[in-house]
């Protein structure tokens, strides 16, 4: 199988093209590290296509696996015939390896083989074919009766069984089967009688039959979880023309053979017995395995674009991480993150101590001269707003956001956390965190599992180890793209570095704890087990910012150096030269020379050179700061204040496959229904939109939005 052309075929792009990242990852190159400094190779591609050329590699390796096991176990059974070998090696995907493997995989006792065992596969040739006899089929049963089969009908039976075996195992007839089931089969829910559903969760399923292949993603994971809690029972309805045509395409009754009643009777029982469950599970497996992995990209998408959420440098924050009974936890942190200060206040029920802690925030604000309050979305977070938002009115300098603290929670009672903050209780570790997140999400986002930050939908029911993969593979794509200072960065986020991972992670930071800050990116050779293909997987991604030389504070790989300074000479410019300054010279120069006659000249591609004059002239810029900045408030709206043609702006807390829920500044986000989002617009997590309020519901807490934009 040319892995090449397929896996092109479905990216669109050349065969050549995914020849080349073939190479590289079998090289042990990062996907990172491919997009970035590989693009003359690969024609560019950018990580998502990488990623995507991977997992259809892997699978069609996989396939090949497969295919050549079930080769050798059908020549071992001496069954391997040459049409067959071939129709194996024809096979394309891994269900139709499995359905024409079927008749020769070795299964437990079944009723089939008990009546193989008794000798009565002949008898069942006899239905099989529709033999044309003047005896009967009671006759031709007698012939087989011995101390295992006492009776005509015993013998029968037994080879309508082996029959029934042989038509379920038939390939045809399975993959005409499952093709018709996909199409026009109907899933059919109900609800399990006295199954308890207290708050009614499942309730659109009560009485439930929809075609299988308009099922939405998110209605396939509500019926499984509904299933799995013992709330609704799910059963695959199949026409009955559609399984009976599948199988007389290929078993049809003989009205001239005395067999034909008895081929009629194992059909009948191929199909309640055997195909038909076995074709559920198929279809249910399919829809499940599609719903996943579509549940899975939302995830993806919703987690890049929380990570990519824009810093908020430069100031110091007060986190308050909310709560009722045991109070809200705060903490103040300087510009740089470190923790000045904790406390705990307790301004709602049941202590109700609103004055109070007026009174202590107040005083850490001024104290500590905090410019930015960070309030976690969690339980009693609005309650807390109204509070913030009665200290600003007389702190007009002070600005506060709700922020997302999923995983807070995770990562308070982390190694990470327990070393990061060895003196702090676990409780106020999660204040700390909220108040570090608005000042570089991406770093502190990154100590957390990316599976326990709750941007998804139902990412406890799918496959765990592909959902831990994938969004691991998000958050490795947005630090890379990011880049890491190589003297601040926390082993947490060192490891997501292309060629880095844990262990060298905590050995750069050993080394930097022991010999102080890198000077130059050349240094980290000296880290125990850094070798050279870790060096030249990770040098590009690691920023030193005032180092001894002054590209290693850009996304130049220390193997582009030559070119750069070889481009910055014929410039008339030097490294050393301020960014505006290299920026002009090179302007100049390209003034008098094309882009790939200057390439050429360098001896490098011209992407690779567009890239490395990019960061001459902007070098380690943040792409974060593309995106709009979270938006700052100093008072909470209600939903009362809320009226019908309002316009409000709001960030995207969550996109899911119904539309948005968008945060205007109330209590309960307000949803942006997927009817009401442009065609052309691609709603991500921390997009700022502005929304016009189409209902408010305030006695059911909902709240529906237009786009205003």
């Amino acid at each position: 199988m040319d892995f090449n052309v397929k896996i092109a075929a479905q990216l669109n792009v050349r065969p050549e093209q995914v020849a080349a990242v073939v190479e590289l990852l079998d090289a042990g190159n990062t996907i990172p590290f491919i997009a970035r400094y590989r693009k003359e190779m690969t024609g560019s591609l950018d990580e998502e296509q990488l990623r995507q050329a991977e997992a259809l590699l892997e699978r069609l390796r996989a396939l090949e696996d497969r295919r050549a096991a079930i080769l050798v176990s059908i020549e071992e059974q001496g069954k391997l015939t040459d049409e067959l070998r071939a129709a194996i090696n024809a096979a394309e995907t891994m269900t139709a390896l499995e359905d024409l493997y079927a008749p020769y995989k070795p299964k437990r006792t079944t009723r089939a083989s008990v009546a193989r065992s008794k000798g009565l596969q002949p008898l069942a040739d006899m239905i099989l074919q529709q033999l044309r006899s003047p005896m009967t089929a009671e006759q031709h049963a007698e012939e087989f009766l011995n101390e295992q089969v006492g009776t005509v009908e015993e013998a029968l039976a037994g080879a309508r069984d082996i029959v029934a075996e042989t038509i379920s195992d038939h390939a045809g007839v399975r993959q005409e089967t499952r093709e018709k089931a996909m199409q026009w089969g109907t899933l059919q829910v109900s609800k399990i009688e006295d199954a308890e559903d207290p708050r009614r969760v499942y309730e659109t399923y009560y009485e439930f039959d929809f075609r299988v292949d308009r099922l939405r993603p998110h209605q396939v994971l509500a019926i499984n979880r509904g299933e799995q809690e013992k709330v609704l029972r799910v059963r695959l309805n199949v026409p009955e023309r559609d399984w009976q045509n599948a199988i007389w395409a290929h078993f049809r009754p003989d009205p001239k053979s005395p067999f034909a009643e008895h081929m009629n009777l194992a059909v009948a029982d191929a199909a309640d017995r055997l195909l038909l469950p076995a074709i559920e599970r198929d279809v249910r497996r399919a829809l499940t395995e599609t719903a996943e992995a579509h549940a899975i990209q939302v995830f993806a998408s919703n987690l890049r674009a929380l990570l990519n959420t824009p810093p908020l440098a430069g100031h110091t924050v007060l986190g308050i991480d909310p709560g009722f009974r045991t109070g809200c936890k705060v903490a103040v942190v300087d510009p740089t993150g470190k923790l000045l200060a904790t406390e705990t206040i307790y301004p709602h029920e049941p202590q109700k101590r609103w004055q109070e802690a007026l009174s202590i925030l107040r005083r850490l604000v001024e104290k500590h001269g905090v410019t930015l309050i960070s309030i976690g979305n969690g339980t009693a977070s609005r309650e807390s707003e109204q509070l913030v938002a009665e200290l600003l009115r007389d702190l007009p300098g002070v600005k506060y956001l709700i922020t997302n603290e999923a995983g807070a929670s995770v990562y308070s009672a982390s190694p990470l956390a327990r070393a990061e903050l060895p003196d702090l209780d676990v409780s106020l570790r999660g204040a700390v965190s909220i108040a570090r997140r608005v000042q570089d999400p991406l770093a502190e986002l990154v100590k957390i599992e990316p599976k326990a930050i709750g941007v998804g939908m139902y990412q406890h029911d799918v496959d765990q180890g592909q959902l831990g993969k994938t969004l691991a593979g998000v958050v490795e794509d947005v630090v890379n793209r990011v880049g890491v200072d190589l003297n601040t960065a926390s082993p947490a986020l060192l490891e997501y570095v292309s060629g880095v991972g844990h262990k060298l992670a905590e050995r750069i930071v050993a080394y930097r704890d022991e010999n102080g800050p890198f000077t130059t990116r050349t240094e980290l050779r000296r880290v125990s087990g850094l070798g050279p293909k870790a060096f030249e997987q990770a040098a590009g991604f690691l920023r030193i910012r005032g180092g001894a030389n002054p590209l290693d504070a850009s996304a130049i790989h220390p193997e582009s150096y030559p070119a750069a300074l070889q481009l910055l000479e014929k410039a008339g410019s030097s490294a050393g030269d301020p960014p505006a300054q290299r920026k002009a010279a090179v302007d100049r120069l390209l003034a008098r020379t094309s882009l790939a006659d200057l390439a050429a000249e360098l001896g490098v591609g011209e992407p690779t050179l567009a890239d490395i004059i990019e960061q001459l002239a902007r070098p380690g810029r943040d792409p974060r700061t593309d995106a709009p900045a979270p938006i700052l408030r100093s008072d909470v709206l209600k939903m009362e204040d809320l009226t019908v043609g309002m316009r409000l702006k709001g960030t995207v807390r969550n996109v899911v496959d119904f539309g948005a829920f968008v945060d205007i500044g109330v209590k309960q986000d307000g949803l942006l229904h997927r009817s009401q989002i442009p065609r052309d617009v691609n709603l991500q997590v921390s997009d700022v939109i502005t929304v016009e309020i189409i209902k408010v519901e305030v006695e059911r807490g909902r709240i529906s939005l237009g786009w205003a934009e």
